[in-house]
């Protein structure tokens, strides 16, 4: 009598292979261990007739290096399958970190991620220093889904140099080894590999760039040698340009990390983007890390699922929220201030004081008041979401077929389902307004899929529902051009992220491999709007974003999530390299 069975769904099991009806799985303690069309009974059962079986997805695109200390359940991303997240991305982490050092990684957080700062404040324990034992500090913790963490560049750098190093000066000879010590004993200690942020837009709260942004080649080299020598891990690079800041260096990047990869015999994964200065630029970016993979070296563009922009809203932000007319609203709930937004004196009066206030801001920052001004790439979100919206669903769009200005019909979508209708505004991954260059990027043979950044973001950007996006619009519904095969996007959401990172006990459903699976209802599966809640340590929000479709999640053999809903259990824990 086997544990768990799930008996008589369609299997898609991650190797890419096709669907399989009238499957059934059988679970004993934290292992599959039968896979056929009759494998026995179980002690429980769940009948996945008309569903889809599939591994746990492995999100490798995670900051949750704070909110881990503190909370089991890791959303946002738990409710949308995933069952393995990595964290510690883009330079930005909590170890190691001296006593006097809190605030500072702090602040770098939230500056370059967008987390509450009171949250992580009040939320962390900081019972730790070196790595090795925030790596303990977690093993102590129980969670609804493993968890894996890299060490960041930007606290290693603070701790070893100081306020020198977090100003981003060079780093001495001595100082470079003593960082690629660290970096070394991270890995061997269980860090899943190492991470550093060189692009301008990572800023924390004070402007100054993430630690390590213009670190020379040989403090970056000595790091990746530090990688190399412990023989696991993965150098993972948020690179100069990846939001097309500056247009020279993205070829300038992908050189030295060709080389980096051929150097130290490791995966070096970075992120890449397609932005509006230069659309097409990514081809050949992508082009040649594929000639570098044929050589035999491991340089993996990380891509997207989908664009990445912010969402405006009365939840979120939006141009009105700063002026005097709107003051008398900011302590209403979103509702109140949508009704109170009926009025159409109040209405004139702030849509006046809005377009001054942005005449003034274009004297001193065009760009942002651009930015304010783009109604054209400024998109209804709706619900159930739509993340590839065409000229039509744009503020412009909607304003000229109804015969009104853009502003006004900007101002009225504000108030939407009682104030939490929500507007997108893609700043990357969406030049030529539609999402075929994603399409190119997902299907192509050397990117992996990532960018995910749970737990980031958090009050302007949900995209931790990236799987439930690739499954319901990349597979099931997309209708503006080549939808993606079911069984590609699984592999690439379980198998191919699991491989990046040497997690070779998951990302398969087969006899001997970890029990990490979900249940889904294919047909019924739907991604709703993302809300506010205030529900982070301090009274900190964010943004959470509900799926409907998954029957269940199971994570090391037990059932963590059923019918979209935690079921109490937490058998995740931290996974060493």
């Amino acid at each position: 009598m086997h544990d768990l069975v799930i008996r008589n769904g369609t299997l898609v099991d991650g190797t890419g292979a096709p669907p399989r009806p009238g499957m059934s799985i059988a679970v004993d303690g934290s292992m599959v261990t039968a896979v056929g069309d009759d494998v026995g009974p179980g002690v429980r059962e769940i009948d996945a007739s008309g569903l889809l079986i599939t591994p746990g997805f492995v999100d490798i695109h995670t900051h949750y290096d704070g909110q881990a200390t503190w909370d089991a359940e890791l959303e946002p991303s738990t409710p949308h399958g995933v069952t393995t997240v990595v964290m510690g991305n883009c330079g930005v982490g909590f170890a190691p970190v001296r006593p006097d050092q809190h605030d500072f990684l702090i602040q770098l957080m939230e500056g370059v991620e967008d987390i509450p700062g009171a949250a992580l404040s009040e939320g962390m324990s900081w019972d730790w220093e070196s790595f090795p034992d925030y790596l303990d500090a977690l093993d102590r913790r129980e969670f609804v889904a493993d968890v894996a963490a890299m060490i960041a560049h930007g606290p290693v750098r603070a701790y070893v140099m100081g306020e020198r190093g977090a100003a981003n000066e060079p780093a001495s000879s001595d100082e470079i080894a003593e960082m690629a010590a660290i970096v070394h004993d991270a890995v061997e200690a269980g860090a899943m590999g190492f991470s550093t942020s060189r692009t301008i837009t990572h800023r924390a709260m004070d402007g100054e760039p993430v630690p390590g942004t213009f670190a020379a080649e040989d403090e970056l080299f000595a790091l990746g040698r530090a990688v190399g020598r412990a023989g696991k891990g993965v150098f993972e690079v948020a690179p100069a340009g990846v939001a097309g800041e500056d247009l020279v260096a993205p070829k300038k990047e992908v050189d030295w990390i060709c080389r980096l990869a051929e150097d130290i015999g490791r995966p070096v994964t970075w992120l890449m983007l397609q932005n509006n200065f230069a659309p097409d630029e990514w081809k050949e970016l992508m082009a040649r890390s594929q000639a570098a993979q044929d050589a035999g070296h491991q340089v993996i563009p990380q891509v997207a699922g989908r664009p990445f922009g912010i969402l405006l809203g009365l939840s979120t932000r939006h141009r009105f929220a700063s002026l005097p007319s709107f003051t008398p609203l900011e302590e209403l709930p979103f509702a109140e201030q949508a009704e109170a937004m009926g009025d159409p004196d109040l209405k004139a009066r702030l849509i006046e004081e809005s377009i001054a206030a942005v005449a003034e801001l274009a004297k001193t920052e065009p760009l942002a008041a651009h930015v304010a001004n783009a109604f054209d790439r400024t998109y209804v979100l709706g619900d159930p979401v739509n993340y590839e919206p065409t000229a039509d669903d744009s503020i412009l769009g909607r304003a000229t077929a109804a015969g009104i200005e853009p502003i006004s019909e900007y101002y009225d979508r504000l108030r939407d389902r009682d104030g939490r209708g929500l507007l997108m505004m893609p700043f990357l991954g969406y030049a030529h307004g539609n999402g075929d260059a994603l399409h190119e990027m997902l299907t192509h043979p050397a990117a992996v899929l990532g960018l995910a950044d749970g737990g980031a973001h958090a009050n302007f950007i949900c995209d931790a529902s990236t799987p439930t996006w690739m499954l319901t619009h990349w597979v099931r519904d997309r209708s503006l051009g080549p939808t993606l095969p079911l069984q590609d996007v699984i592999k690439k959401m379980t198998a191919d992220t699991a491989a990046l990172f040497d997690l070779n006990d998951r990302g398969v459903v087969a006899p001997g491999m970890r029990a990490d699976l979900n249940i889904i209802d294919f047909e019924r599966l739907q991604l709703r709007e993302p809300r506010l809640v205030q529900d982070l340590p301090a009274g900190g929000t964010r943004l959470l974003q509900a799926a409907q479709g998954y029957v269940a999640t199971v994570v090391a053999g037990e059932v963590t999530r059923e019918n979209d809903t935690f079921t109490g259990a937490r058998p995740g824990r931290l996974i060493r390299s």
